[in-house]
């Protein structure tokens, strides 16, 4: 399909290019802050006095309320990220983007330039003492609005919130801001393109895991679709679980799974291991590096770590009174099918066969065996750095398994 040229910037490129060159950006999928470098450097190339500009942004994130950017005319951009809080920030509630929302305006405009001119606004305070002349803010709805509700500044509607400050020493000129305003509807546009593709990317990463969303997002979408992998498998569980159910309140006992996943979830990514899912108390990750003895190494260093990191934990809960509990793991390697399982509207990105079963079966054996890290005569062989002390438990037979396995387990000494 042919495609009308976007005409390249330069300085004396005429206003109306600066929308096309947004729309562009979109269509591109450019990133949030090239779209703002971009748009920012644009503005003043075309003679606008900008010295900063803030874009504040709704973020749908299990960790992360908001976004903001700042583009900063010395800087560059530099983003920020707002955690969930259950009471507003107090910078928010005396912000101009605040004062904006909650009297549903059109755009605020505050001249700081003028002698003695004390705002009622901390942030424009603040940017007159570092050179601010004017101010000028407005807001764009990334979705249809119902007239007969007003706007929640607590809780904000999907779209953007954008402020321009400028030292220029008689500020915004008319046609600045006339040039600002007509281009606005593009960078929102821009903008939320860019916003959609980092949310599909958070989302996936944050409900499949890293590698499954990564796949996912790259295209890797019908059902059946898998390749076959070498890899770690682990099975991670929380003992004494059921019994920790009947005896903690509801909303306690799931700020106790999250303390306990959470460390677990740290030490296995930060060992290059990747969750596949939860089931319950428990998870199934796996480590796919390069080759099967550097996967075990991270694997067997995830283990080690664990130990401690999980003591550490029950020590800070134990001190809080707070109940307190163990593990088991276990650990094997080989071949995996990796990839879409389900049915046509509802599938899951896992892992599946003989070696995940086998790892299954191997976690069925903590409480028989007496130890609660076990891992297979596979991890025995390919575990060569000599960092980890793998001591036989010896030879056992496991349901399904024909031929007799020697199990290991991770010694740790002192």
């Amino acid at each position: 399909m042919q495609q009308n040229p976007i005409p390249k910037h330069n300085e004396q490129e005429p206003p109306q290019s600066l929308s096309a060159w947004l729309l562009q950006q979109g269509l591109d999928g450019a990133s949030q802050n090239d779209i703002l470098q971009g748009y920012c450097q644009r503005l003043v190339d075309l003679g606008i006095p900008l010295m900063r500009v803030h874009v504040a942004q709704r973020a749908f994130h299990p960790q992360f309320g908001g976004i903001g950017f700042d583009w900063l005319r010395e800087v560059g951009v530099s983003h920020e990220q707002y955690e969930h809080t259950e009471s507003p920030r107090q910078r928010w509630l005396v912000s101009p983007l605040y004062h904006l929302m909650k009297n549903d305006l059109a755009d605020v405009r505050e001249r700081l330039g003028d002698a003695g001119h004390q705002s009622r606004f901390p942030i424009l305070n603040d940017l007159k003492s570092q050179g601010a002349t004017d101010y000028y803010a407005t807001g764009l709805l990334f979705e249809k609005r119902d007239p007969a509700k007003p706007l929640d500044p607590l809780n904000t509607p999907e779209g953007i919130l954008v402020s321009w400050a400028s030292d220029g020493p008689d500020g915004f000129c008319e046609s600045d801001l006339a040039l600002i305003r007509s281009a606005h509807p593009y960078l929102g546009l821009a903008l939320k393109s860019a916003s959609n593709r980092q949310m599909a990317h958070d989302l996936l990463a944050v409900y499949l895991g890293r590698d499954a969303g990564r796949r996912v997002l790259s295209g890797e979408l019908q059902r059946g679709s898998s390749r076959e992998i070498d890899a770690v498998i682990c099975y991670f569980d929380l003992t004494g679980f059921t019994q920790l159910a009947e005896q903690t309140q509801g909303d306690e006992l799931i700020a106790m799974l999250n303390d306990y996943f959470a460390v677990a979830v740290r030490v296995i990514q930060e060992n290059g291991g990747n969750i596949l899912k939860f089931m319950g108390d428990g998870m199934l990750a796996m480590f796919n590096h390069s080759d099967i003895e550097t996967a075990t190494a991270a694997a067997l260093e995830a283990v080690t770590t664990l130990r401690r990191a999980i003591g550490e934990l029950n020590d800070r809960r134990k001190a809080d009174g707070l109940p307190a509990t163990g593990f088991t793991l276990a650990l094997h390697a080989g071949d995996i099918l990796y990839g879409n399982i389900g049915a046509e509207n509802r599938l899951d990105f896992t892992a599946i066969g003989p070696a995940v079963n086998l790892t299954a079966r191997l976690s069925g054996m903590h409480r028989a065996i007496g130890r609660n890290i076990i891992v297979s005569q596979k991890i025995f062989e390919a575990s060569h750095s000599g960092r980890h002390d793998l001591v036989s438990l010896g030879r056992y037979m496991l349901r399904g398994v024909s031929e007799p396995q020697e199990l290991y387990t991770v010694y740790e000494g002192g």
